[in-house]
């Protein structure tokens, strides 16, 4: 039991220092120019031993925006059952977000996505990944099948997709505001409704 906790935890500490090197030499060299031989070379493994932890570059840039997503989602299915749909995923974003501005990796990862086209792509083909499972927690909260009723779906979209993406946006216009803040603001938007009278 002793040497499975072991390798468990000398996996663990591979696994971070790979995440550590790669964002290191990402923002020392940028994402493209970056290869998985040098991130695997710095923590002195091969990268054999890399592609046992993750399937790619993208992959190690995006472990952290992976788990705060998972956070997000962890946090959302926690929040109080009569809370409307957007207000709960609005608490539950803000809340976690809001403890990984404290980390300068979060940070470093924000610019690099902001630099990085394919980074960009990668993040929101992510995000279109876990539609379904976004979309089944909003049913739950809704009361309804996401399989009959298409809004889940819709909300999750516009949640994992569409908000990240109007971010960046605002990042590239110049806003320089806490991503939390940014993120409040556009879900704010959102909840009063998109169908804004013509000029």
């Amino acid at each position: 039991m002793d040497e499975l906790g072991l390798r468990e935890r000398k996996k663990r500490r591979t696994r971070e220092a790979l995440i550590d090197a790669a964002h290191e030499l990402f923002c020392a060299h940028g994402f493209e120019a970056t290869t998985v031989d040098q991130i695997a070379e710095a923590v002195e493994v091969s990268s054999r031993t890399f592609f046992r932890y993750f399937t790619s570059k993208e992959d190690v840039a995006l472990a952290l925006a992976d788990e705060q997503i998972s956070a997000v989602l962890e946090a959302f299915a926690a929040q109080p059952a009569d809370l409307p749909v957007l207000t709960a995923m609005r608490t539950a974003a803000v809340e976690v977000v809001r403890t990984y501005e404290t980390e300068a990796r979060f940070h470093s990862l924000q610019q690099l996505i902001l630099l990085s086209p394919a980074l960009a792509a990668a993040r929101a083909e992510r995000g279109a990944a876990r539609i379904d499972a976004v979309a089944r927690l909003v049913g739950a909260r809704m009361g309804v099948d996401p399989a009959v009723d298409r809004r889940p779906h819709l909300v999750a979209s516009v949640a994992l997709c569409a908000v990240q993406t109007t971010i960046v946006a605002w990042r590239a216009a110049g806003d320089q505001a806490p991503e939390s803040e940014l993120l409040g603001q556009a879900f704010d938007l959102l909840s009063t409704g998109l169908d804004y009278p013509a000029g």
